[in-house]
């Protein structure tokens, strides 16, 4: 099946290539390719990529709450739901303001004029949105270079589908990653069960968790991602990266402490040693989320109970490079 060409770009993730954007095949296959371009400078090849993955993360929550991510380099860098968009986005803002720097926003709900005014208080590359108001377009019409995406509805998080990645010789294809996590999925293998909260913590982490590259640990507390570590070779070095981060943004917003305190921390793939889940104990993470399936899970799960963790196995990996 033929892709029709929806048009050339003036070159791919670096000025020496090539690129163009096609689009895809199948009644269901709407999203940022099809998306109305309000305002701003033509899209390149890293702001539509960057916006997909922004629009694949806020579709998780097309259901839920007041909700607003923040991405760079196709990886979020901070993601709240709160009471409104406004909200959301200073929360989302607050987990890592220094990358959101020339960022792309993506929101659940249609954009408002305060929300429009909060985002255009920072280099904001690309925002994407299902549909603002005349008042937030006004704001946005202010910064001309700025893209602002209209989606309409927003996708189907759960919806199938194929992906084709080239490789030397040959192209990798596989079905996109639709796996969703039921009640029924989850299994309390430490000592202690989590409470109401650590539960909800944990469900908003690993929906985060999904979108964010390997090796991937995300902290959240209340509905909020307190850090972020990605696409490091080992579990370790994300969990303490996104500590990391969780610390400066306590010192720059004036917190008692970070908000890795008593957060959840969810894992995308299972801890092959105790050191990563130590490492989010010693964040102060109290409750954790992971698939399970090591050989060592006795080992870690043994760390988890002697540090007072309550730890759930979800038996369902979200493995993204």
């Amino acid at each position: 099946m033929s892709s029709p060409l929806i048009m050339t770009l003036r070159y791919g993730e670096n000025p020496h290539q090539q690129a163009a954007l096609y689009a895809s095949a199948g009644p269901a296959a709407r999203g940022i390719g099809q998306a109305e371009q309000v305002q701003g400078k033509e899209l390149s090849y890293n702001n539509l990529n960057d916006a997909n993955a922004a629009l694949e993360l806020v579709a998780e929550f097309r259901d839920g709450p007041p909700t607003v991510v923040i991405i760079k380099h196709a990886n979020p860098c901070g993601v709240a739901s709160a009471d409104s968009l406004l909200d959301a986005w200073n929360s989302a803002l607050a987990c890592d303001s220094v990358s959101a720097f020339g960022g792309i926003v993506a929101c659940n709900r249609s954009l408002d004029e305060a929300t429009a005014e909060a985002i255009t208080g920072i280099f904001t590359e690309v925002v994407v949105a299902p549909d603002a108001s005349e008042g937030a377009k006004a704001v946005f019409a202010r910064k001309k270079n700025l893209r602002l995406l209209l989606t309409g509805n927003l996708p189907d998080p759960a919806r199938g589908g194929q992906y084709a990645t080239a490789i030397c010789g040959g192209v990798l294809v596989q079905t996109r990653d639709n796996g969703m996590l039921t009640p029924e999925m989850l299994k309390v293998v430490s000592r202690r069960e989590p409470t109401s909260q650590e539960l909800k913590d944990c469900l908003f982490a690993w929906t985060v968790a999904k979108h964010v590259k390997s090796n991937a640990i995300v902290y959240a507390r209340d509905g909020v991602t307190a850090g972020i570590g990605a696409g490091q070779m080992n579990r370790r070095d994300s969990a303490r990266i996104a500590a990391i981060k969780a610390r400066e943004a306590a010192e720059k917003y004036g917190w008692t402490e970070p908000h890795t305190v008593g957060s959840a921390v969810a894992s995308d793939a299972f801890f092959p040693f105790a050191d990563g889940l130590l490492a989010a104990a010693e964040a102060g993470a109290t409750a954790v989320i992971q698939p399970g399936g090591s050989i060592r899970d006795d080992e870690v799960i043994a760390a988890a109970d002697d540090a007072g963790l309550a730890m759930l196995f979800t038996g369902m990996r979200h493995f993204r490079h």
